[in-house]
């Protein structure tokens, strides 16, 4: 355990340090951002070939369910961001910290997000390390929940996608299809996903000890930088928001309330 423990950490150091080095010769700190997805399917690749029971159905299972949302989230977000430039939170930053904005960035974007990265993975490390038994009910729950999260977020950025293309909607608010139950879709899809995950790996030895991945992600999603950090200032920008809020769920899916 402690080999695959120890590979995955030094595997994710050198991806972000390589990532920064590459963000300061571009001048763009949102190149970390694709990798978030890919960097998982790293962990997941580096403790299938690190583990002693690769083979095991429970091994393959947890493997094949990460490297699916991984490369399809970091495709995503490399055709989104694609010719926009750094995003605005980056650009904040270097406003902020100015000529100590090249080492800041080390420690507060791309560090930060390799620890955070190994923290959630830790599911996957497990059932690298011991897959446990054959495959059982509590592992097809756990597909379950993970498959109608990876649905939630690719057809919520679909539909977000098609909605922003259409010129007509520029200072629209989004309010259709998905969108119209839960304000983040693909929020709510990611946090299906990490307990869909978190189930298949509970049946393995150490799987239980692993529930902190997914509550800790959940607490991204919904208290730090999920939620509150993309609604900061939007009902500024778009006038029909702060109605949407009114009427839509901000996490969990529900039939939208009656306002006047």
């Amino acid at each position: 355990m402690t080999e695959i423990f120890g590979s995955t950490a030094a595997m994710l150091c050198v991806c972000m340090s390589g990532l920064w080095l590459v963000s300061l010769l571009s001048k763009n700190s949102s190149i970390v951002d694709p990798f978030w997805g890919t960097g998982f399917v790293f962990v997941a690749a580096m403790g299938f070939a690190s583990g002693h029971a690769s083979s095991a159905p429970r091994s393959l299972l947890i493997s094949a369910m990460v490297a699916l949302w991984g490369l399809r989230l970091s495709a995503h977000l490399l055709v989104r961001n694609f010719g926009h430039g750094e995003d605005p939170r980056y650009v904040a930053m270097r406003r902020r910290w100015g000529a100590r904005f090249w080492w800041v960035s080390f420690f507060t974007v791309f560090a930060l997000q390799g620890a955070i990265l190994w923290f959630v993975s830790l599911p996957i490390q497990l059932v690298q390390a011991a897959p446990g038994g054959p495959l059982g009910a509590l592992d097809a729950v756990g597909v379950a929940v993970w498959l109608v999260g990876l649905v939630f977020e690719t057809v919520g950025d679909q539909q977000l996608r098609r909605f922003k293309a259409d010129p007509a909607n520029a200072n629209a608010v989004m309010d259709r299809g998905l969108w119209r139950y839960t304000r983040h879709p693909n929020y709510f899809g990611d946090f299906c996903v990490w307990w869909g995950i978190f189930l298949v790996a509970v049946s393995a030895p150490w799987g239980p000890y692993a529930i902190a991945s997914p509550v800790l992600m959940a607490f991204l999603l919904m208290r730090v930088s999920g939620v509150p950090l993309l609604e900061r200032g939007i009902s500024e920008r778009r006038p029909g928001y702060a109605d949407y809020i009114r009427r839509t769920s901000a996490f969990f899916p529900r039939p939208p309330r009656r306002t006047r």
